[in-house]
């Protein structure tokens, strides 16, 4: 839910400081996952390891855009 979240708080609504939020919700949950998964079976967290680093650049990019852009981003 908060990765659909994120693109139509962020492109659809231009909300960047709500989107920028929304992404750290999603990097808590999936690190959150990525623990729980690998107590089960540590190949299943290592699995979501390159999700989390495309989501991390992902929160860094929405920030400097936000941050750059307030006149649009609010």
């Amino acid at each position: 839910m908060c990765n659909a979240l994120w693109s139509w708080l962020f492109f659809g609504w231009q909300l960047g400081g709500w989107a920028f939020a929304n992404i750290i919700a999603l990097l808590v949950s999936l690190a959150v996952t990525i623990v729980l998964f690998w107590r089960v079976r540590p190949a299943a967290g290592v699995l979501l390891i390159p999700y989390l680093l495309w989501v991390t650049f992902a929160a860094v990019l929405n920030y400097v855009v936000w941050q750059m852009n307030p006149q649009v981003l609010g």
